[in-house]
């Protein structure tokens, strides 16, 4: 194994660039991790955890290189690798045009040289209130998709929103539409009547597509962030959107999609609904609360519009009758955070406590990155999983690592997986998955042993990576597949000798 480690003085790219440019460099023959950032200390800190040695003069100013390849050969590659795909980006900020204009030092500059109405802010968690509300001051709404954002920072940001009449969506916000652009990770949807309130990225995809494939369409979906629905948050951007909505001619009725949120909170934004005269429909996951795909046939109940008799499947045809209450246990690799917690409500019914790095109350926490036994279910999303690494949607290397590691082991008995289609996912994950999958369904089989694997999949035709054409590379390696998440869950639970 061969390191080395490069500072780059005066150099700059934003994070999410750099994020890509490493994953870019990690698939050069023979590197095993390539971490490519600014100098600062959370991205130096993580290149120290991981071995390399990196020296004690680099600064937040200096672009720090720090490759491991198999040899000197391989290292060679990948900085070759990095010097072709920084050639890329030049190139292409080149054939934008120049100008011999001033580029803007702030957002708010920016902002007040043009005619945007939204910033999107995706700076390190520290400074990124501060980008936000320049931005807000500017008159622009903001989805912020930084994290580690404070909750003080927050609450007061959304506040200063509130008094510009404008929109803060997010900290953590990573899906929104507006107008039919889609800001981050977003599916490509038909536009339609309904309009979305969204406290949750993954949980709002897995809405908009249902919505997509019953024939309906969407005006809007506004993010919120994670935590806006929480009682310290008090839905402040929430009823922003909500009267936001309510004001648009395209929007006949809204569904508002979330993680666990505070009564009291949810009891405000009903009150509201009722002033305003808006139809609303609840998808909020919760235990003894419906699921998103029950909460989505009620939005098309409540919107007039036509329930599915089912929602698309592929090698799913007798996955119930065929299970045989296989011995092993569930394991569940998410990349999306809501689909996980999804996952361990319905799962917890049937199995009992399901451990996980986002556990349900009471359940037990482990690690993503510690050995699985037992029951358990991981979020590779989280932010433990992420620091110095782009979202597993775009770089899905740990997921595929562990899901290759289930294939050798004994005790997993059926694998539960999720894949998100959409804009700013992966241009080819069942690519990549359905590798992976293949290979872990091999080893077992090496073991003597059958190892089911079960995939939600969430997505539409029109999207990128096209929905028909990932269900088919991964059933062809024996998977099996549902466009609804819920449907995946008590899938794999059937395995197990769970009730479908």
């Amino acid at each position: 194994m061969t390191d080395s480690v490069e500072i780059r003085r005066g150099v700059y790219h934003d994070s999410v660039t750099l994020m890509q440019v490493s994953q870019r460099v990690r698939t050069a023959p023979g590197v095993q991790d390539a971490l490519i950032g600014m100098g600062t200390e959370l991205n130096l800190g993580l290149m120290r955890d991981v071995g390399f040695d990196v020296p004690a003069e680099a600064g937040p100013n200096d672009l720090v290189v720090a490759l491991r390849g198999d040899d000197e050969t391989a290292v060679a590659a990948g900085q070759d690798m990095l010097t072709a795909v920084l050639a890329e980006l030049h190139d292409r900020s080149r054939a934008q045009g120049s100008t011999t204009e001033v580029a803007p030092r702030t957002v708010g500059s920016a902002a007040r040289r043009g005619s945007a109405g939204i910033a999107l802010v995706s700076t390190p968690g520290q400074y990124a209130a501060l980008d936000a509300l320049d931005a807000v001051n500017a008159g622009l709404s903001v989805m912020l998709f930084s994290d580690n954002v404070p909750l003080e920072e927050e609450i007061a940001l959304k506040d200063a929103a509130a008094a510009r009449d404008v929109l803060v969506m997010g900290p953590d916000c990573g899906t929104a539409v507006v107008n039919g652009a889609a800001l981050g990770f977003a599916n490509v949807v038909r536009p339609g009547q309904i309009g979305m309130v969204a406290a949750s990225g993954t949980g709002a995809q897995q809405v908009m597509s249902l919505l997509d494939l019953a024939g309906e369409g969407i005006s809007h979906c506004l993010g919120l962030g994670g935590r806006d629905l929480s009682a310290e948050v008090g839905g402040r951007s929430a009823k922003q959107a909500l009267r936001a909505l309510a004001a648009d001619e395209a929007t006949e009725h809204v569904v508002i999609v979330s993680k666990p949120a505070a009564e009291e909170v949810v009891g405000e934004l009903e009150t509201l609904a009722d002033e305003l005269g808006v139809s609303v429909t609840w998808a909020t996951l919760g235990r003894g609360r419906p699921d998103l795909t029950a909460a989505t046939e009620q939005t098309l109940r409540d919107a007039g519009a036509q329930v599915p008799e089912s929602w698309p499947s592929w090698g799913a045809d007798g996955e119930a009758s065929g299970a045989s209450g296989s011995a092993g246990h569930l394991r569940g690799l998410f990349c999306g955070g809501t689909l996980a917690d999804e996952a361990m409500i319905i799962a917890e019914d049937v199995l009992g406590p399901v451990a996980s790095n986002i556990p349900l109350e009471g359940a037990p926490h482990v690690s993503g990155h510690d050995t699985l036994t037992g029951h358990a279910v991981v979020d590779f999303g989280e932010d433990e999983m992420t620091q110095g690494r782009a979202h597993p949607m775009i770089d899905p290397s740990l997921r595929l690592e562990s899901i290759r590691a289930q294939g050798a082991d004994p005790t997993c008995g059926v694998l539960l997986l999720d894949l998100v289609l959409g804009h700013g996912s992966h241009p080819d994950p069942a690519g990549d998955l359905a590798a992976a999958v293949g290979q872990a369904r091999s080893a077992a089989e090496t073991d003597g042993r059958t190892l089911p694997v079960v995939v939600s999949l969430v997505g539409t035709e029109s999207d990128p990576q096209g929905l028909q054409r990932c269900a088919e590379a991964l059933t062809a390696v024996g998977a099996s597949i549902f466009t609804s998440n819920a449907a995946a869950t008590r899938a794999a639970l059937a395995h197990l000798g769970g009730t479908r």
